[in-house]
């Protein structure tokens, strides 16, 4: 949607369409767990969800034992993750000793470029 810059919408539109000064932001995580048990896990997974939420974000995905992928954006209607939000969960989920590898993607439009 964004490659088409040159039409004049509405700000009604816009806003329907969640673009321009409504676009909403987010970033892909890709965790690489180590030798991990599945309570261990499902305790992980609490905590992790815990400590985004608390920064006011919602985190989507899935996955197991050995490897999770998820979406974090705001939980906010027309709000977003922001540069600060990537750098503070990267370094909580790399402090964290059950974790092989954390992958964090940049920014990205939430609707379109997801």
């Amino acid at each position: 949607m964004s490659s088409n810059q040159t039409i004049k919408r509405s700000r009604r539109l816009r806003k329907k369409l969640y673009i321009d000064e409504f676009s909403v932001y987010g970033f892909e995580i890709t965790i690489t767990f180590a030798d991990f048990d599945e309570n261990s896990f499902d305790a992980f997974l609490d905590e992790m969800v815990d400590f985004i939420e608390s920064r006011n974000l919602v985190v989507e995905g899935g996955g197991g034992v050995d490897e999770f992928e998820a979406f974090i954006s705001s939980n906010e209607r027309y709000g977003s993750a922001s540069e600060d939000d990537r750098n503070v969960i990267s370094t909580w989920l790399e402090s964290k000793p059950v974790i092989q590898s954390v992958e964090v993607s940049d920014l990205v439009d939430a609707n379109y470029d997801f």
